[in-house]
């Protein structure tokens, strides 16, 4: 695919909401050891264990744990062998997002619709049954190794999947966190449009938002995003690629230790941030911090809101307005080893943006953990 024109990129703004895609129904990552990752998602960010799947329930190529936080569904999976596709995904990309699943009416005419346009399979319908009934899925692939599986659950009354069985008694202490927001993929230079256009042309997405390197810049790097979102409204992917700058940016610094192109963050949606920041912390959740600075114009800058202003700086959380109202956000420091993913949590009100008038304070603020990495 090429760079799209000028009458392109007003042709993805319009909806061709083709597929009816009702929700994204689970994030799945592959990890080094699911058990342990399971405790930190449960203990640090307070989704509850729901589900596993391993030698004990027939299968004999993972373990698997289901958690769930509202209604964000978060999998984590980890080989049992080091010849399988999840331990070499995970070999060299470390602990990562490998499938953004998507929930559907019909698997099958969804792989049909997306295939036809450009799509490239990753496996055709099927369906996987056990006594609780039929579990139904398709899967295309996307930016990097990325899959997007779509899944029908009309006829499946089981806990998540076949192989699956329920977990009891590990019930999460609430951090409040509702639901997935968004998810940001990072891609090379030069390919944001591209994957913007399989958005559109494949899957029937339309442009929400698009913010250039005078939008998303520091003295040192940039960075250019364009943000698709489904017809509901419910599934959002900002689509982000470095932009040139004097030093490497956070996007190259992905791109250098996930490998390939991939998931950068997952935002989660609270209805009470202040609450969930706290415990989050206490879990010990740790945050970027943006200079203190930030906050000695930001009464003046975003005028009056429903929470404290006092509190929002002691616990570093950023503020933005636009004509819509007004969102609160903040981001975790990466979530593993390699300097790739982190999490995102995000209060609205009204406003539908990501945070324009933030990105200059947070891109300082990562640029600075990106310094005592020795990666900038």
């Amino acid at each position: 695919m090429t760079a799209p024109a000028k009458t392109e990129e007003r042709a993805i703004t319009e909806e061709g909401d083709f597929l009816q895609i009702k929700s994204v129904d689970h994030v799945h990552f592959y990890v080094g050891n699911a058990k342990h990752a399971m405790y930190y998602w449960w203990k640090g960010f307070g989704f509850t264990p729901v589900a596993y799947s391993g030698l004990e329930t027939g299968n004999r190529k993972s373990a698997s744990y289901v958690l769930q936080a509202g209604n964000a569904r978060f999998v984590v999976s980890a080989a049992y062998a080091p010849s399988s596709e999840i331990a070499a995904h995970h070999m060299v990309h470390g602990d990562g997002v490998k499938v953004i699943a998507l929930e559907v009416d019909d698997v099958e005419k969804s792989w049909k619709e997306t295939t036809s346009r450009g799509g490239k399979s990753a496996w055709t319908p099927r369906e996987e049954k056990d006594a609780d009934g039929i579990y139904r899925t398709s899967a295309i692939h996307t930016y990097g190794e990325t899959l997007h599986v779509f899944v029908d659950r009309s006829d499946y009354k089981g806990v998540f999947a076949p192989t699956y069985r329920p977990i009891k008694n590990k019930v999460a202490d609430s951090t409040g966190l509702a639901a997935v927001d968004h998810i940001v993929g990072n891609v090379q230079l030069g390919k944001m449009n591209e994957w913007v256009n399989f958005y559109h042309q494949v899957m029937g997405f339309r442009l929400l938002r698009h913010f250039d390197d005078k939008d998303i810049s520091t003295e040192y790097s940039a960075l250019m995003s364009k943000v698709v979102q489904n017809g509901n409204g419910r599934v959002k992917f900002p689509i982000n690629e470095p932009a040139e700058g004097k030093r490497k940016s956070q996007i190259e610094e992905y791109l250098d230790y996930y490998l390939t192109p991939g998931a950068q963050h997952v935002a989660l949606i609270t209805k009470d941030i202040i609450g969930a920041v706290k415990k989050l912390r206490d879990n010990g959740i740790e945050f970027l911090r943006v200079p203190d600075t930030y906050y000695e114009v930001l009464p003046e800058r975003i005028g009056k809101i429903a929470q404290d202003y006092k509190t929002i700086q002691e616990l570093g959380i950023l503020v933005d307005r636009d004509d819509e109202g007004y969102l609160l956000q903040i981001f975790t420091r990466p979530i593993q080893d390699r300097p790739t993913m982190f999490i995102e949590i995000i209060e609205r009100h009204g406003s539908q943006s990501f945070g324009k008038g933030n990105f200059k304070a947070l891109f300082e603020s990562i640029e600075l953990e990106q310094e005592r990495r020795g990666n900038l």
